[in-house]
Protein backbone atom coordinates (compact mmCIF):
# COMPACT_ATOMS: atom_id res chain seq x y z
CA UNK A 1 0.00 0.00 0.00
CA UNK A 2 1.56 3.37 -0.92
CA UNK A 3 2.19 5.55 2.08
CA UNK A 4 1.78 9.31 2.20
CA UNK A 5 3.23 9.55 5.70
CA UNK A 6 5.09 7.39 8.19
CA UNK A 7 4.54 7.42 11.92
CA UNK A 8 7.28 6.09 14.16
CA UNK A 9 5.89 4.64 17.37
CA UNK A 10 2.49 3.04 17.97
CA UNK A 11 1.86 4.26 21.49
CA UNK A 12 -0.91 6.64 22.48
CA UNK A 13 0.22 9.57 20.35
CA UNK A 14 1.20 7.48 17.33
CA UNK A 15 -2.06 5.54 17.24
CA UNK A 16 -4.19 8.68 17.59
CA UNK A 17 -2.19 10.43 14.88
CA UNK A 18 -2.52 7.43 12.55
CA UNK A 19 -6.28 7.31 13.07
CA UNK A 20 -6.75 11.02 12.42
CA UNK A 21 -4.71 10.85 9.21
CA UNK A 22 -6.41 7.70 7.94
CA UNK A 23 -9.87 9.09 8.65
CA UNK A 24 -8.91 12.09 6.49
CA UNK A 25 -7.99 9.90 3.54
CA UNK A 26 -4.22 9.74 4.10
CA UNK A 27 -2.42 6.41 3.78
CA UNK A 28 -0.24 5.73 6.83
CA UNK A 29 2.63 3.39 7.58
CA UNK A 30 2.78 2.97 11.35
CA UNK A 31 6.04 1.54 12.70
CA UNK A 32 6.23 -0.25 16.07
CA UNK A 33 9.45 -1.96 17.11
CA UNK A 34 7.80 -4.31 19.62
CA UNK A 35 7.99 -7.33 19.75
CA UNK A 36 11.07 -7.33 17.49
CA UNK A 37 12.72 -5.13 20.08
CA UNK A 38 11.30 -4.81 23.59
CA UNK A 39 11.58 -2.04 26.18
CA UNK A 40 12.21 -1.99 29.91
CA UNK A 41 8.60 -1.04 30.70
CA UNK A 42 6.24 -2.65 28.19
CA UNK A 43 4.64 -6.00 29.01
CA UNK A 44 3.14 -6.92 25.62
CA UNK A 45 3.20 -6.17 21.90
CA UNK A 46 -0.20 -4.43 21.93
CA UNK A 47 -0.49 -0.97 20.48
CA UNK A 48 -1.21 1.92 22.86
CA UNK A 49 -0.15 -0.09 25.92
CA UNK A 50 -0.37 1.85 29.18
CA UNK A 51 2.90 1.20 30.99
CA UNK A 52 2.45 3.23 34.17
CA UNK A 53 -0.91 4.01 35.77
CA UNK A 54 -4.24 2.90 34.32
CA UNK A 55 -5.79 6.29 35.10
CA UNK A 56 -6.34 9.02 32.52
CA UNK A 57 -6.88 11.42 35.44
CA UNK A 58 -9.88 13.51 36.39
CA UNK A 59 -12.98 13.55 34.25
CA UNK A 60 -14.79 15.95 36.59
CA UNK A 61 -15.99 19.21 35.11
CA UNK A 62 -14.61 21.89 35.03
CA UNK A 63 -11.04 20.61 35.57
CA UNK A 64 -8.32 21.21 32.99
CA UNK A 65 -7.96 17.44 32.59
CA UNK A 66 -11.69 17.10 31.86
CA UNK A 67 -11.52 19.92 29.33
CA UNK A 68 -8.69 18.26 27.40
CA UNK A 69 -10.67 15.00 27.26
CA UNK A 70 -13.84 16.81 26.22
CA UNK A 71 -12.03 18.52 23.35
CA UNK A 72 -10.65 15.18 22.21
CA UNK A 73 -14.10 13.57 22.36
CA UNK A 74 -15.56 16.37 20.24
CA UNK A 75 -12.73 15.99 17.73
CA UNK A 76 -13.39 12.27 17.21
CA UNK A 77 -10.52 10.80 19.21
CA UNK A 78 -10.16 7.05 18.75
CA UNK A 79 -8.43 6.63 22.10
CA UNK A 80 -11.09 8.51 24.04
CA UNK A 81 -13.66 6.17 22.51
CA UNK A 82 -11.54 3.17 23.50
CA UNK A 83 -11.18 4.54 27.03
CA UNK A 84 -14.96 4.86 27.37
CA UNK A 85 -15.40 1.21 26.36
CA UNK A 86 -12.65 -0.02 28.72
CA UNK A 87 -13.63 2.14 31.72
CA UNK A 88 -13.47 0.69 35.24
CA UNK A 89 -14.48 2.36 38.53
CA UNK A 90 -12.12 5.13 39.57
CA UNK A 91 -14.10 7.86 41.27
CA UNK A 92 -13.92 11.07 39.26
CA UNK A 93 -10.98 9.72 37.27
CA UNK A 94 -11.26 8.11 33.85
CA UNK A 95 -9.70 4.77 34.78
CA UNK A 96 -9.46 1.90 32.30
CA UNK A 97 -8.78 -1.80 32.06
CA UNK A 98 -5.42 -1.44 30.37
CA UNK A 99 -5.65 -4.74 28.44
CA UNK A 100 -9.15 -4.01 27.16
CA UNK A 101 -8.06 -0.49 26.22
CA UNK A 102 -5.02 -1.66 24.26
CA UNK A 103 -7.01 -4.44 22.58
CA UNK A 104 -9.65 -1.94 21.46
CA UNK A 105 -7.07 0.42 19.97
CA UNK A 106 -5.05 -2.37 18.38
CA UNK A 107 -8.11 -3.83 16.66
CA UNK A 108 -9.18 -0.44 15.32
CA UNK A 109 -5.73 0.49 14.00
CA UNK A 110 -4.94 -2.91 12.46
CA UNK A 111 -8.40 -3.05 10.91
CA UNK A 112 -8.26 0.34 9.21
CA UNK A 113 -7.83 -0.01 5.42
CA UNK A 114 -5.54 3.03 5.17
CA UNK A 115 -3.16 2.04 7.98
CA UNK A 116 -0.32 -0.44 7.50
CA UNK A 117 1.34 -1.56 10.75
CA UNK A 118 4.97 -2.63 10.44
CA UNK A 119 6.65 -4.39 13.34
CA UNK A 120 10.18 -3.13 12.87
CA UNK A 121 12.55 -0.60 14.37
CA UNK A 122 13.19 2.71 12.64
CA UNK A 123 16.69 3.96 13.37
CA UNK A 124 16.88 6.95 11.03
CA UNK A 125 14.59 9.89 10.25
CA UNK A 126 14.62 11.11 6.63
CA UNK A 127 13.69 14.82 6.78
CA UNK A 128 12.44 14.69 3.21
CA UNK A 129 9.81 12.09 3.99
CA UNK A 130 6.60 13.18 5.76
CA UNK A 131 6.97 11.78 9.26
CA UNK A 132 5.48 11.99 12.72
CA UNK A 133 7.90 10.95 15.46
CA UNK A 134 5.85 9.56 18.35
CA UNK A 135 8.30 7.15 19.94
CA UNK A 136 7.41 8.08 23.49
CA UNK A 137 9.63 8.01 26.57
CA UNK A 138 11.51 4.86 25.58
CA UNK A 139 12.91 5.92 22.23
CA UNK A 140 15.64 3.51 21.10
CA UNK A 141 19.23 4.68 21.28
CA UNK A 142 19.70 4.51 17.52
CA UNK A 143 16.68 6.63 16.76
CA UNK A 144 17.51 9.08 19.56
CA UNK A 145 20.91 9.60 18.00
CA UNK A 146 19.28 10.20 14.61
CA UNK A 147 16.96 12.77 16.16
CA UNK A 148 19.94 14.47 17.80
CA UNK A 149 21.69 14.69 14.43
CA UNK A 150 18.55 15.98 12.75
CA UNK A 151 17.81 18.64 15.33
CA UNK A 152 21.34 19.57 16.28
CA UNK A 153 20.54 19.09 19.95
CA UNK A 154 21.46 16.46 22.49
CA UNK A 155 19.07 14.15 24.22
CA UNK A 156 17.36 15.01 27.46
CA UNK A 157 16.35 12.56 30.15
CA UNK A 158 14.35 12.47 33.35
CA UNK A 159 13.29 9.68 35.65
CA UNK A 160 9.85 8.21 35.10
CA UNK A 161 8.37 5.30 36.96
CA UNK A 162 5.60 2.71 37.32
CA UNK A 163 3.71 1.51 40.39
CA UNK A 164 3.41 -2.03 41.81
CA UNK A 165 0.33 -4.18 41.15
CA UNK A 166 -1.02 -6.61 43.76
CA UNK A 167 -3.17 -9.73 43.40
CA UNK A 168 -6.66 -8.84 44.66
CA UNK A 169 -7.13 -12.23 46.37
CA UNK A 170 -4.19 -11.55 48.69
CA UNK A 171 -5.55 -8.28 50.11
CA UNK A 172 -6.86 -8.53 53.68
CA UNK A 173 -10.39 -7.12 53.39
CA UNK A 174 -10.85 -7.17 57.16
CA UNK A 175 -8.37 -4.27 57.30
CA UNK A 176 -8.65 -2.63 53.89
CA UNK A 177 -11.88 -0.74 53.20
CA UNK A 178 -13.58 0.53 50.05
CA UNK A 179 -14.08 4.30 49.80
CA UNK A 180 -13.40 7.29 47.62
CA UNK A 181 -12.16 10.47 49.26
CA UNK A 182 -15.06 12.61 50.42
CA UNK A 183 -17.44 9.86 49.14
CA UNK A 184 -16.79 10.79 45.50
CA UNK A 185 -17.40 7.63 43.49
CA UNK A 186 -19.41 6.68 40.45
CA UNK A 187 -21.96 4.57 42.31
CA UNK A 188 -21.50 5.58 45.93
CA UNK A 189 -19.81 2.33 46.96
CA UNK A 190 -16.22 3.61 46.90
CA UNK A 191 -13.99 3.12 43.88
CA UNK A 192 -10.71 2.64 45.78
CA UNK A 193 -9.48 0.22 48.41
CA UNK A 194 -7.78 1.99 51.31
CA UNK A 195 -5.04 0.67 53.60
CA UNK A 196 -5.22 2.65 56.86
CA UNK A 197 -2.15 3.37 59.01
CA UNK A 198 -1.79 4.23 62.66
CA UNK A 199 1.01 6.62 63.56
CA UNK A 200 3.23 3.76 64.75
CA UNK A 201 2.62 1.78 61.56
CA UNK A 202 3.41 4.82 59.45
CA UNK A 203 6.64 5.59 61.31
CA UNK A 204 7.83 2.00 60.91
CA UNK A 205 6.96 2.02 57.22
CA UNK A 206 8.93 5.23 56.61
CA UNK A 207 11.94 3.87 58.54
CA UNK A 208 12.03 0.67 56.48
CA UNK A 209 11.42 2.52 53.21
CA UNK A 210 14.35 4.85 53.83
CA UNK A 211 16.60 1.91 54.76
CA UNK A 212 15.62 -0.25 51.77
CA UNK A 213 18.16 -1.02 49.09
CA UNK A 214 17.59 0.65 45.72
CA UNK A 215 18.27 -0.77 42.28
CA UNK A 216 21.55 0.37 40.77
CA UNK A 217 20.74 3.36 38.59
CA UNK A 218 20.94 2.89 34.83
CA UNK A 219 20.48 6.62 34.25
CA UNK A 220 23.14 9.27 35.00
CA UNK A 221 23.14 10.41 38.64
CA UNK A 222 22.76 14.08 37.69
CA UNK A 223 19.50 13.42 35.82
CA UNK A 224 16.69 15.34 37.57
CA UNK A 225 13.57 13.65 38.86
CA UNK A 226 10.29 14.68 37.27
CA UNK A 227 8.46 16.30 40.15
CA UNK A 228 5.00 14.96 39.22
CA UNK A 229 6.16 11.33 39.33
CA UNK A 230 8.61 11.06 42.21
CA UNK A 231 9.62 7.67 43.64
CA UNK A 232 8.13 7.21 47.09
CA UNK A 233 11.57 6.81 48.70
CA UNK A 234 12.58 10.18 47.25
CA UNK A 235 9.42 11.76 48.67
CA UNK A 236 10.21 10.23 52.09
CA UNK A 237 13.73 11.68 52.02
CA UNK A 238 12.23 15.15 51.86
CA UNK A 239 10.68 14.82 55.31
CA UNK A 240 8.99 12.20 57.48
CA UNK A 241 5.52 13.62 56.96
CA UNK A 242 5.88 14.28 53.23
CA UNK A 243 4.23 11.00 52.25
CA UNK A 244 1.27 11.75 54.54
CA UNK A 245 0.68 14.94 52.58
CA UNK A 246 1.32 13.26 49.23
CA UNK A 247 0.37 9.79 47.97
CA UNK A 248 -0.52 8.61 51.51
CA UNK A 249 -2.74 11.52 52.49
CA UNK A 250 -5.75 10.32 54.53
CA UNK A 251 -7.97 13.36 53.90
CA UNK A 252 -11.61 12.57 53.13
CA UNK A 253 -11.36 8.96 54.39
CA UNK A 254 -12.90 7.32 57.46
CA UNK A 255 -11.74 3.92 58.70
CA UNK A 256 -14.98 1.97 59.43
CA UNK A 257 -13.20 0.03 62.20
CA UNK A 258 -12.51 3.18 64.22
CA UNK A 259 -14.92 5.75 62.83
CA UNK A 260 -11.96 8.14 62.49
CA UNK A 261 -9.63 9.35 59.80
CA UNK A 262 -6.47 7.18 59.62
CA UNK A 263 -3.06 8.72 60.29
CA UNK A 264 -2.08 7.88 56.69
CA UNK A 265 -3.49 5.69 53.92
CA UNK A 266 -2.41 3.91 50.77
CA UNK A 267 -5.03 3.76 48.05
CA UNK A 268 -5.38 0.78 45.73
CA UNK A 269 -6.98 1.31 42.32
CA UNK A 270 -8.72 -1.40 40.29
CA UNK A 271 -6.62 -2.48 37.31
CA UNK A 272 -9.17 -4.25 35.12
CA UNK A 273 -12.82 -5.14 34.64
CA UNK A 274 -12.42 -8.44 36.51
CA UNK A 275 -11.15 -6.56 39.57
CA UNK A 276 -8.56 -9.27 40.16
CA UNK A 277 -5.65 -6.87 40.53
CA UNK A 278 -5.01 -3.44 42.03
CA UNK A 279 -2.19 -0.95 41.70
CA UNK A 280 -0.76 1.05 44.58
CA UNK A 281 -1.62 4.62 43.64
CA UNK A 282 1.41 6.90 43.53
CA UNK A 283 3.75 4.16 44.79
CA UNK A 284 6.31 4.17 41.99
CA UNK A 285 9.74 3.37 43.39
CA UNK A 286 13.28 2.35 42.57
CA UNK A 287 13.78 -0.42 45.13
CA UNK A 288 15.04 -3.92 44.49
CA UNK A 289 12.16 -6.34 43.98
CA UNK A 290 12.89 -8.26 47.16
CA UNK A 291 13.02 -5.03 49.14
CA UNK A 292 9.77 -3.86 47.57
CA UNK A 293 8.03 -7.03 48.66
CA UNK A 294 9.35 -6.69 52.21
CA UNK A 295 8.51 -3.01 52.59
CA UNK A 296 5.14 -3.09 50.83
CA UNK A 297 4.03 -5.93 53.09
CA UNK A 298 4.31 -3.48 55.98
CA UNK A 299 1.25 -1.72 54.57
CA UNK A 300 -1.78 -2.70 56.68
CA UNK A 301 -3.87 -5.23 54.78
CA UNK A 302 -1.01 -6.20 52.46
CA UNK A 303 0.92 -8.36 54.94
CA UNK A 304 0.46 -11.42 52.71
CA UNK A 305 0.21 -9.64 49.38
CA UNK A 306 1.43 -11.26 46.19
CA UNK A 307 2.73 -8.79 43.63
CA UNK A 308 1.92 -9.23 39.96
CA UNK A 309 4.29 -6.43 39.02
CA UNK A 310 6.85 -4.49 41.01
CA UNK A 311 7.55 -0.80 40.67
CA UNK A 312 10.28 0.31 38.32
CA UNK A 313 11.99 3.44 37.04
CA UNK A 314 12.94 3.93 33.42
CA UNK A 315 14.46 6.56 31.21
CA UNK A 316 12.32 9.15 29.49
CA UNK A 317 13.64 10.83 26.36
CA UNK A 318 12.30 14.12 25.04
CA UNK A 319 13.49 16.92 22.79
CA UNK A 320 13.99 20.56 23.73
CA UNK A 321 10.78 21.43 21.90
CA UNK A 322 10.79 25.24 22.37
CA UNK A 323 14.02 25.40 20.40
CA UNK A 324 12.81 23.03 17.71
CA UNK A 325 9.03 22.96 17.17
CA UNK A 326 6.38 25.47 16.19
CA UNK A 327 2.80 25.42 17.49
CA UNK A 328 1.83 22.94 14.78
CA UNK A 329 4.32 20.50 16.40
CA UNK A 330 6.41 20.67 13.25
CA UNK A 331 10.19 21.06 13.16
CA UNK A 332 11.10 24.63 12.31
CA UNK A 333 14.10 23.38 10.34
CA UNK A 334 12.34 20.49 8.53
CA UNK A 335 8.71 21.19 7.68
CA UNK A 336 7.85 17.58 6.83
CA UNK A 337 8.71 16.24 10.30
CA UNK A 338 6.28 16.48 13.23
CA UNK A 339 6.69 15.33 16.84
CA UNK A 340 3.93 14.13 19.16
CA UNK A 341 3.56 12.55 22.59
CA UNK A 342 6.06 12.43 25.41
CA UNK A 343 9.07 12.88 23.17
CA UNK A 344 7.77 16.38 22.45
CA UNK A 345 7.80 17.19 26.14
CA UNK A 346 4.31 16.57 27.42
CA UNK A 347 3.63 14.42 30.45
CA UNK A 348 0.54 12.29 30.79
CA UNK A 349 -1.55 9.87 28.79
CA UNK A 350 -4.21 12.33 27.67
CA UNK A 351 -1.62 14.98 26.82
CA UNK A 352 0.13 12.43 24.59
CA UNK A 353 -3.16 11.56 22.91
CA UNK A 354 -3.89 15.25 22.39
CA UNK A 355 -0.57 16.01 20.71
CA UNK A 356 -1.00 12.90 18.56
CA UNK A 357 -4.41 14.11 17.42
CA UNK A 358 -3.06 17.61 16.75
CA UNK A 359 -0.04 16.34 14.79
CA UNK A 360 -2.23 13.95 12.80
CA UNK A 361 -4.81 16.55 11.84
CA UNK A 362 -2.24 19.23 11.02
CA UNK A 363 -0.04 16.83 9.04
CA UNK A 364 -3.13 15.77 7.06
CA UNK A 365 -3.84 19.40 6.22
CA UNK A 366 -0.26 19.88 5.02
CA UNK A 367 -0.29 16.74 2.88
CA UNK A 368 -3.58 17.74 1.28
CA UNK A 369 -2.37 21.22 0.40
CA UNK A 370 -4.42 23.04 3.02
CA UNK A 371 -3.27 25.77 5.39
CA UNK A 372 -1.70 24.37 8.57
CA UNK A 373 -3.45 26.34 11.31
CA UNK A 374 -2.60 25.39 14.91
CA UNK A 375 -5.42 24.91 17.39
CA UNK A 376 -6.71 28.11 19.03
CA UNK A 377 -4.62 29.30 21.93
CA UNK A 378 -7.71 29.40 24.15
CA UNK A 379 -8.33 25.65 23.83
CA UNK A 380 -6.66 23.02 25.97
CA UNK A 381 -4.97 21.47 22.94
CA UNK A 382 -3.86 24.87 21.71
CA UNK A 383 -2.52 25.87 25.12
CA UNK A 384 -0.56 22.62 25.37
CA UNK A 385 0.96 23.12 21.91
CA UNK A 386 1.69 26.77 22.75
CA UNK A 387 3.62 25.66 25.84
CA UNK A 388 5.61 23.12 23.82
CA UNK A 389 6.64 25.76 21.29
CA UNK A 390 7.09 28.76 23.59
CA UNK A 391 8.36 27.61 26.99
CA UNK A 392 11.78 28.73 28.19
CA UNK A 393 14.19 26.36 26.41
CA UNK A 394 16.79 26.76 29.17
CA UNK A 395 14.44 25.29 31.77
CA UNK A 396 12.10 23.16 29.68
CA UNK A 397 10.26 20.56 31.75
CA UNK A 398 7.51 18.15 30.66
CA UNK A 399 4.05 19.56 31.36
CA UNK A 400 0.62 18.23 32.15
CA UNK A 401 -2.42 20.22 31.14
CA UNK A 402 -3.18 22.84 33.78
CA UNK A 403 -5.14 26.06 33.91
CA UNK A 404 -1.94 28.10 34.22
CA UNK A 405 -1.14 27.19 30.58
CA UNK A 406 -4.24 29.04 29.36
CA UNK A 407 -4.55 32.77 28.69
CA UNK A 408 -6.60 34.48 31.39
CA UNK A 409 -10.23 35.22 30.56
CA UNK A 410 -11.59 38.73 30.13
CA UNK A 411 -12.93 39.78 32.52
CA UNK A 412 -10.81 37.79 34.97
CA UNK A 413 -12.87 37.00 38.09
CA UNK A 414 -11.12 36.68 41.44
CA UNK A 415 -13.03 33.51 42.27
CA UNK A 416 -10.99 30.54 41.05
CA UNK A 417 -13.93 28.23 40.34
CA UNK A 418 -15.67 30.93 38.32
CA UNK A 419 -12.46 31.67 36.41
CA UNK A 420 -11.90 28.00 35.57
CA UNK A 421 -15.49 27.60 34.40
CA UNK A 422 -15.04 30.63 32.12
CA UNK A 423 -11.83 29.15 30.68
CA UNK A 424 -13.64 25.88 29.90
CA UNK A 425 -16.62 27.59 28.30
CA UNK A 426 -14.38 29.81 26.19
CA UNK A 427 -12.23 26.86 25.12
CA UNK A 428 -15.16 24.79 23.90
CA UNK A 429 -16.67 27.79 22.11
CA UNK A 430 -13.38 28.49 20.29
CA UNK A 431 -13.01 24.80 19.47
CA UNK A 432 -16.46 24.73 17.86
CA UNK A 433 -15.55 27.80 15.81
CA UNK A 434 -12.28 26.16 14.73
CA UNK A 435 -14.04 22.93 13.79
CA UNK A 436 -16.62 24.87 11.81
CA UNK A 437 -13.88 26.36 9.65
CA UNK A 438 -11.50 23.38 9.45
CA UNK A 439 -13.88 20.42 9.63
Amino acid sequence: MPSNIQIVGAGLAGCEAAWQLAERGVAVTLFEMRPVRTTDAHQSDRLAELVCSNSLKSDARPSASWLLKEELRRLGSLLMRAAAKARVPGGNALTVDRVAFADEVTAAIEGHPRIEVRREEVAEIDPERPTIVATGPLTSDGLAQSIARLTGSGRLFFYDSISPIVDATTIDRSVVFAASRYDKSLDGTGDYLNCPFTKAEYERFVDELLAAQAVEAHIPNDTPFFEACLPIEEIARRGRDTLRFGPMKPMGLTDPRTGRRPYAAVQLRQENLRADSYNLVGFQNHLRFGEQKRVMRLIPGLENAEFLRFGQIHRNTYINAPELLNEALRLRSHAKVFFAGQISGVEGYVESIATGLAAGQLAAAQLQGEAVRPFPRETAIGSLCHYIANANPKHYQPANIAFDLFPLPEPNPRDRAERQAMICERALRRLEEYMGVHG
